[in-house]
Formats: structure tokens, sequence, C-alpha cells
């Protein structure tokens, strides 16, 4: 593996490549490497971790690319869906896996997102709160290395059990 994932990285350059090597230091090898993305499995709280070669730009709560994209088993509730698209666009629920996401470029920030998610959700915070929290307690990470319980884990209970199928209407 070591030789064909030097080989891909080859292929990589900037934020991407050094985020890479970031959870590759941290995680070790990924399960799996393709050109391009890095995905590991059940490394740390993560279900899934994926790293992309291609970022996609984010301006929410700055300017930066979004490549190192987090997964949980997480139930959303069909009825929160518009208040965490309108949180951050870059952290997303899947209601069939019962999953969610947060995509950004470090993993403190998805450990942010997602407690911040999971904030929403139980009615902790509202949208415009949980946005001001984020901006605040990213601008404190990145300018000064401030680190906060939110940037630094999961601050809530692991879910067992989350994927909805949905409902047969035909058999």
């Amino acid at each position: 593996m070591h030789d064909y994932l030097n080989q891909i990285l080859t292929y990589w350059q900037g934020a991407p490549l050094e985020g890479a090597k970031t959870i590759i230091d941290k995680y070790g090898y990924p399960q799996e490497a393709t050109i391009s993305r890095l995905i590991w499995y059940n490394n740390g709280p993560w279900k899934r971790t994926i790293v992309f070669k291609d970022p996609v730009p984010h301006n929410f709560p700055t300017p930066h690319l979004d490549f190192l994209e987090q997964t949980i088993d997480y139930e959303v509730p069909v009825h929160l869906f518009d208040e965490v698209a309108a949180f951050d666009g870059s952290v997303y629920p899947d209601r069939t896996t019962g999953e969610a996401s947060a995509k950004c470029h470090k993993e403190a920030m998805n450990f942010l997102s997602l407690n911040l998610l999971n904030d929403i959700v139980t009615g902790g915070r509202d949208v415009a709160g949980a946005k001001v929290f984020y901006a605040r307690t990213a601008a404190n990470f990145s300018k000064h290395n401030i680190t906060s319980p939110y940037t630094e884990g999961l601050l809530f209970p692991k879910q067992y059990n989350t994927a909805d199928p949905g409902i047969i209407y035909f058999k």
C-alpha cells in the first residue's frame, strides 16, 4: 500500500495533499485509495473519512477549500433538514443511511460542525446562534490556535441503528 499510495499522492497538491498527510499520520494508511480520494473506515470516532484530491471552494465562515469529509451514524429528523442546510451547506444528513457528514479542511472543523448539528437537532441552538458560534470558534482556532471542546471531539453519545430505509409502497 505504501508505494501505491505514494504514487497516487504524486498527483495531489496543496491543501488536499497536506490534509491527506495529516490524516495518514493520525489514522494510518487508508483502506481504499484511488487517484481522486482516500478512504478510511471506522477510524477514531468516524464511521468513514474521505480525503478528496479536488477541493470544493466554501465561503462560510471565511473562504477556504473543503476536501476532508467525515461521517458518523446520526439520525437527523426530517423536519430539521432545512435548518441543517441553512446552518452550513457542508454539513449534510443522509436519511436512508442514517448518517451525518461534515466536509471542511480540518478535522477540528468537522467536529465543530457536527457538534453544532447536534445542538440544532436537540434544540440547544438555533441556526443563527450556531452560525455565530461556529464563526467565533473557527476564528479562535485558526487565528489564535485556541481550541474548544467543540473542536476536540464529538460531545454527544454515539448513535446506533440510525438508518431509515423508507416505506415499501409496492411489492
